[in-house]
């Protein structure tokens, strides 16, 4: 869908008078669209890096027209605006490949996880429209300056200790007012953020979080079983996921990552347990593999 807005949005310009891409140029998906892990409620992360030119220069105010016009269409398809901004007519998520390059190497000298916001989703990018060449020699730079920053990949899976304790005091699945948990926040989460700081470290310059999970436990410095589990994990708690969606459409509610627990049955409420279980233990996971061929 973002290509083809992508094209429409092309056409619409030409079609003002404003003429076509003055340089070669690709939109990248960022994100769950990125890592092909969108599901049945996808939103808006995409960017633009083109081949030359300067910041606010002509180049970039006509692909800042082009990216209004995408998140525009996108939109109107059913698609909705990013909340947090992620898309192509911001600013910060457009730029030419020398200025990317600029971006990423700043980044991995941060010494924060607040200095990296949006970062992680960045590192999910797949062109999807125009010169896939060029998206791809900035995916293959992302990960050449990341691998080579263990602080970089350290932060970036910092946030896998941050995921609230999905259990109630008694060992019960605890749920908000409508009796439902947010299985993204708690368990889908923590396992993409884990997969991709383990990809950054060791240089697997892969987009969907079971390879990353996979070509890691492949690299003979351990953790096979557990990343197994971790996986299994991971297919439990999507097709959780999948099917409250699937519900929730047929009901004419929205489709969200919230999955409502009562209606869960006895086994995909033991399954669910022993997912969110296996979650808890990333944390040490991330540290013991982050630093295993040292």
């Amino acid at each position: 869908m973002t290509r083809r807005a992508a094209i429409l949005a092309e056409a619409r310009m030409a079609a003002a008078g404003q003429g076509g891409p003055p340089c070669a140029y690709a939109v990248l998906v960022l994100g769950s669209a990125g890592r092909g892990e969108s599901l049945l409620a996808p939103d808006q992360d995409n960017a633009i890096v083109f081949a030359a030119g300067d910041p606010d220069g002509p180049e970039d105010r006509w692909f800042a027209e082009l990216g209004e016009h995408v998140a525009s269409i996108l939109d109107d398809s059913g698609v909705p605006l990013c909340k947090g901004g992620v898309m192509a007519k911001n600013a910060r998520f457009r730029g030419s490949l020398a200025a990317w390059s600029e971006r990423i190497a700043h980044w991995v000298t941060r010494s924060s996880p607040e200095d990296l916001l949006d970062v992680d989703i960045f590192y999910d990018m797949r062109p999807v429209h125009g010169d896939i060449a060029l998206g791809d020699r900035l995916f293959e730079t992302a990960y050449e300056l990341g691998k080579g920053s263990i602080a970089f990949a350290k932060l970036m899976g910092v946030k896998v200790e941050d995921t609230p304790n999905p259990f109630t005091f008694f060992g019960g699945i605890r749920t908000d007012e409508k009796g439902r948990i947010d299985l993204k926040l708690h368990g889908l989460f923590p396992i993409v953020t884990a997969a991709r700081a383990l990809a950054i470290r060791h240089g697997v310059a892969e987009r969907s979080t079971r390879k990353r999970l996979v070509q890691a436990s492949g690299q003979g410095f351990g953790g096979e079983k557990r990343i197994e589990r971790v996986l299994e994990a991971r297919a439990t708690l999507l097709s959780l996921v999948l099917k409250q969606q699937r519900r929730d459409i047929a009901h004419g509610l929205p489709a969200t990552n919230h999955v409502e627990v009562a209606a869960l049955n006895a086994d995909e409420t033991a399954r669910l347990k022993a997912a969110l279980t296996e979650v808890s233990g990333l944390p040490d996971l991330v540290k013991d593999l982050m630093f295993a061929n040292n």
